[in-house]
């Protein structure tokens, strides 16, 4: 006979807590009490729960689990940098990434095992498609790093830059946005999207957006079809007025990622049809020289420094808000494009340990 596996009380709703409780303890409170320990403590196991009765603890815990993802492996890099392998409990393992930054620190989690997008630049999409995570399994990755590098109570940044393609996930990846939303302000939190115009749409409808993030790449549609072959099912012309009419905050802008490779997006007249495609959308541009992978993208490379600079001042001077970004954790197949999520689940590699912090 199958054993009914218990729920999870990690990503669990205040009513969905309200129920569970109240057939052990009626008053709502200790619902509220329940959510704000696994919300905003981030508490790893009921027995930290100080403020809940004994009895209801074992009660508790009779009938339900905290349960996040297991930290198997952990690389960190010699700027701090440290990319996760997080594994669930059905074999899935994904990769998220915690960053030190100046004043801060940005975590890049995951929203599926995997993607569908097949982008040609990204070693997630040649590794193919895997299962969407629910909202918990990804607010999960957010508790476990948290907890391991020493962060809680402390002011993050979150980027769902990982593995997967967000806006294919919009169920988890919106209730992950409202969990986070606990702690960290949806103004800190940037949701990137290869350009899926429903999801897109779905996004314009929550109440509380967290930021946008566009992985654009090409200046023309046979560019996009090339690099991007699934998102490029929604025309480039389709995206960018997807774009123009979503609603901005006062004072936000939509961030435009351009991963820049060598002879394929790089020209001048690239650089030069750019400007007119933005046009009329508050933005700026992320210049992201290519991560390259030997084993996964053969044949692909990152632009000279010169070229790269030739595109950035084209663009200045077209006054688009410009950077180019060297992504961290290189040496660690950690920067944007280089997740994998192939570590096994029983690996024996003990993690490494997470940096003091004063």
């Amino acid at each position: 006979m199958r054993t009914r596996t218990p729920p999870n009380l990690v990503g669990a709703s205040r009513a969905e807590l309200v129920e569970l409780l109240g057939r052990l303890d009626a008053r709502p409170y200790r619902a509220e009490q329940v959510y704000q320990w696994l919300a905003r403590r981030l508490a790893g196991s009921l027995d930290e729960m100080t403020n809940l009765p004994g009895l209801l603890r074992e009660e508790l815990a009779a009938r339900a689990v905290v349960h996040d993802p297991q930290v198997v492996d952990v690389r960190r890099g010699d700027e701090g940098t440290a990319k996760y392998a997080l594994a669930y409990p059905d074999g899935a393992v994904v990769e998220a990434v915690a960053m030190p930054m100046e004043g801060h620190s940005t975590l890049c989690l995951s929203s599926q095992a995997g993607c569908a997008v097949g982008c040609v630049f990204c070693v997630t999409g040649v590794l193919g498609a895997g299962r969407n995570l629910s909202g918990g399994e990804i607010f999960g990755q957010y508790r476990a790093i948290m907890r391991h590098e020493g962060l809680v109570g402390t002011s993050v940044n979150v980027v769902f830059m990982g593995m997967g393609e967000p806006l294919l996930n919009i169920p988890g990846v919106t209730r992950a946005v409202e969990l986070l939303s606990e702690t960290v302000s949806p103004r800190r939190i940037t949701v990137s999207t290869s350009g899926i115009v429903p999801g897109l749409r779905k996004l314009a409808e929550l109440e509380r957006r967290p930021k946008l993030a566009v992985s654009l790449n090409a200046t023309t549609q046979e560019q996009r079809k090339a690099l991007m072959p699934a998102a490029a099912r929604w025309p480039l012309d389709e995206l960018l007025d997807a774009l123009r009419a979503f609603p901005l905050e006062r004072g936000r802008r939509i961030t435009f990622e351009y991963v820049m490779l060598a002879g394929l997006n790089d020209s001048l007249d690239d650089a030069r049809r750019l400007p007119r495609l933005l046009r009329g959308i508050p933005c700026k541009v992320n210049l992201i020289p290519l991560n390259p992978d030997e084993r996964y993208l053969p044949g692909l490379a990152a632009p000279d420094e010169d070229t790269i600079s030739a595109f950035a001042g084209i663009l200045a001077a077209a006054h688009v808000n410009v950077t180019v970004r060297w992504s961290k954790g290189r040496d660690v197949a950690a920067a944007c494009g280089q997740l994998r999520g192939q570590i096994s689940s029983g690996a024996s590699a003990a993690p490494s340990p997470a940096p003091a912090r004063t």
